[in-house]
């Protein structure tokens, strides 16, 4: 049963997107990221265009990360002072992510760009990923040893404009929630994903925050950011398009629910490896994809042969 998508301007079966929706949100589920990284690609494989792909992935985002985000609010596992700043960053810069977007778009380039943003991203998250869970399962083997510490005092921890974070217990700059929930707004618009891959990693060793608080502070800030790129990227440049993203958020819920349960079951640092080895994949796959003789070859030449 197939279904014409009117912004992608092409023909998809319907279950192959409920199926896709299902998989990246049992993904979401098992490892707790929001998905957006591994999505955006996929529906690129598919033959979603790369523009359209990332207005829609970020529309499934803000429904997804709705409901994780008012748990934690609920358990009072959210910094909403943190979250404010990092917001401000974020709101900052996803329009500005937008407005290049927009740019590369009408210089033939927004493909390109999307494509090598991933190989990057994906490239160095992914090899970071792996060596991280490499060797907390080589630990898991051996004595137990002095705990390592989750982040240390460098420079930028002396920069102006100190505020105090109760709920984190920190007192730092701000203008690191900003700069960070800054360039995580731009990957947002660019790469059409919520940034939790690069967020929490960011709030846990740079910031400093306890983890208690980390996930649920960095979907708050989620939640708005995608929502601004959403609405810029309808307006702005007609990418969004909501019969996709509504068979994706059916499957992802469901998907969700069942990755849950089975993340409960797996040991912390073999489902770290699992996601890892994931992302290198998917790296991978669209770095060959760039690398390629294309499957349509063609030759611009003078009617007539000449």
């Amino acid at each position: 049963m197939h279904v014409y998508l009117p912004i992608a301007e092409i023909s998809v079966n319907i279950l192959v997107l409920l199926g896709l929706g299902a998989g990246v949100g049992m993904m979401s589920g098992i490892f707790g990221v929001g998905g957006g990284f591994l999505m955006t690609p996929l529906l690129i494989f598919m033959g979603i265009p790369a523009p359209v792909a990332v207005g829609t992935e970020a529309n499934q985002i803000v429904a997804s990360s709705v409901s994780g985000a008012l748990a934690h609010f609920k358990r009072g596992n959210v910094d909403l002072k943190m979250g404010t700043m990092l917001l401000i960053g974020g709101i900052i810069g996803s329009t500005f992510g937008v407005w290049l977007f927009k740019v590369l778009s009408a210089l033939g380039q927004i493909d390109m760009v999307i494509r090598l943003a991933y190989v990057v991203f994906l490239g160095i998250i992914g090899g970071l990923m792996l060596i991280e869970s490499i060797k907390a399962i080589r630990q898991t083997r051996l004595p137990s040893g002095p705990r390592r510490r989750l982040h240390e005092h460098h420079w930028f921890h002396g920069l102006p404009f100190k505020m105090r974070f109760r709920r984190s217990k920190l007192y730092i700059s701000a203008l690191l929630p900003l700069t960070i929930g800054a360039l995580v707004g731009i990957l947002a618009a660019i790469m059409g994903v919520g940034g939790g891959f690069i967020m929490v990693p960011a709030m846990i060793y740079v910031l400093g925050m306890p983890t208690s608080v980390v996930i649920g502070t960095s979907l708050f800030q989620i939640v708005f950011v995608t929502a601004n790129v959403t609405f810029l990227q309808a307006y702005h440049n007609q990418t969004v398009d909501i019969l996709l993203g509504s068979f994706l958020i059916v499957g992802g819920v469901i998907g969700a629910q069942v990755g849950t349960r089975v993340g409960a079951k797996l040991p912390g640092e073999k489902m770290r490896f699992l996601l890892a080895a994931m992302v290198v994949s998917v790296c991978l796959k669209m770095l060959y994809d760039l690398v390629s003789t294309p499957g349509d070859l063609y030759s611009i030449a003078l009617a007539g042969g000449h």
